[in-house]
């Protein structure tokens, strides 16, 4: 849900009575400048209390173990490409597809996103045009969005379209018209459930839709990271729609690329990815596989399906995540209200999971805000990173991530990023009115 709407007293004030609030913000901003924290709300890391739940993953095989799957697979030798089948169960549950589609990776889902659009560009999809061998290749960028989506398009050259997201998901009529109008849009990067800033789950319409689109790029796919699946912080989370399902459907099957990782189930430095998608798409992924790996690393596969035995004891173990994060999103949007509940200075996302919060600062005032905090001593993701080449049109937008810091740590941040966001906009203010006497 999104917040805002609210009457700002800043806005009756005149130049004046704007110079002594800011002075006054000033002094206040001096004194915490003059014994700077060192905190860090910079990307959505779990905490070191988060990373330690998993330890335990650590102790599942011991040297004088039998290192083979029930399914006879000897983790400690060659084989397996496309990963162990007990594994491949295990993300069956996570991604909505079946284990026969799902191809399993290192440690970052993002490296198999990666290595899908090298593929289409090299190879092209199933049969069609090699993307390098094309004039222009066109993706749709939802945002605010994942900077790392954006970052892998400037890595190929490939030209990113903005669509704005809305409470929903993307704006679906533009999405449609984009798609049927231009061949040369080949994707669209979509994070579905709680979507990186935003915290939004895709509606169920949203997800059909997607499941019927018709682009005139018959080499179009959806690359749906699907990253926060089961990343709740609330009781009532949200559900979505089997995008999958829906595809098959309506003969769509090859549409979709659907991605997710233990990463922030397990251990960052140390968890495992999939894909999954219709056999023909999988199978030109193991394709190109086949030349670049053996397999990627079964024993880590086994010591995961080994700890986690079941997807159900694998959604109590995120349990324990929620109770971790639940008050530091509590705290951060609590610090919010309590700071601008009364104004309209700010509006902010309430997730009921994932690990960002989006907050929209006045117009022109998230590149000030996030200097003031940096020269402060807080570190936050760089302004306009949401958006294709870190350019927000707006210079609005700024990504919060509570996770890594304690709360004591996080309680500070809010409040010291709270009277940078007051005092960036008291500045702006009185720029315009300066402008407009």
């Amino acid at each position: 849900m999104l917040n805002g709407g609210i009457t700002l007293s800043y806005f009756e004030k005149t130049a004046l009575e704007l110079k002594k609030i800011k002075t006054d913000l000033e002094n206040e901003y001096k004194k915490i400048k003059s014994n700077p924290v060192k905190l860090d709300m910079s990307r959505g890391k779990p905490s070191q209390e988060q990373v330690d739940l998993s330890r335990g993953l650590l102790d599942t095989l011991k040297s004088d173990d039998v290192l083979k799957t029930e399914s006879g697979v000897d983790c400690a030798n060659y084989g397996a490409l496309d990963g162990i089948p007990e594994c491949k169960k295990l993300f069956s549950k996570l991604l909505g597809v079946s284990e026969k589609n799902i191809f399993i990776g290192g440690n970052s889902s993002l490296s198999l996103m990666f290595d899908a659009i090298s593929c289409f560009m090299m190879n092209g999809v199933l049969g069609y045009t090699p993307w390098s061998k094309l004039e222009k290749v066109k993706f749709l960028c939802p945002c605010p969005g994942y900077d790392r989506h954006f970052a892998i398009l400037d890595y190929f050259n490939i030209e990113p379209i903005i669509v704005p997201m809305t409470s929903s998901g993307p704006d679906m009529d533009m999405v449609e018209r984009l798609v049927m109008e231009d061949e040369s849009i080949k994707g669209i990067w979509c994070v579905p459930k709680y979507s990186n800033p935003q915290g939004i789950t895709y509606s169920d319409e949203t997800v059909i839709r997607f499941s019927k689109l018709r682009p005139k790029a018959k080499d179009f796919r959806v690359f749906w990271d699907n990253a926060y699946a089961i990343h709740d912080i609330c009781d009532q989370s949200d559900t979505l729609l089997n995008l999958m399902d829906e595809c098959v459907k309506n003969s769509n099957a090859n549409l979709p690329l659907l991605f997710c990782s233990t990463s922030k189930i397990t251990f960052p430095g140390g968890g495992v990815s999939a894909v999954g998608s219709s056999s023909e798409n999988i199978s030109q992924l193991k394709e190109m596989y086949y030349f670049k790996t053996i397999s990627y690393d079964k024993l880590n596969q086994l010591r995961h399906v080994k700890y986690f035995e079941s997807f159900d004891k694998l959604l109590d173990h995120m349990q324990k995540h929620k109770k971790i994060l639940k008050p530091k999103f509590d705290l951060v949007l609590e610090k919010l209200r309590s700071n601008f509940e009364n104004n309209k200075i700010v509006s902010w996302t309430e997730p009921k999971g994932g690990y960002f919060i989006s907050l929209d600062v006045k117009r022109n005032c998230a590149k000030r805000v996030v200097n003031l905090c940096k020269d402060a001593g807080l570190s936050l993701t760089p302004a306009g990173s949401t958006f294709p080449k870190k350019i927000d049109p707006n210079d609005s937008n700024i990504r919060l991530a509570p996770s890594y810091p304690t709360l004591s740590e996080l309680s500070r941040s809010m409040d010291l990023l709270c009277l940078c966001v007051k005092l960036a906009t008291v500045e702006e203010m009185l720029k315009e009115k300066m402008n407009s006497v």
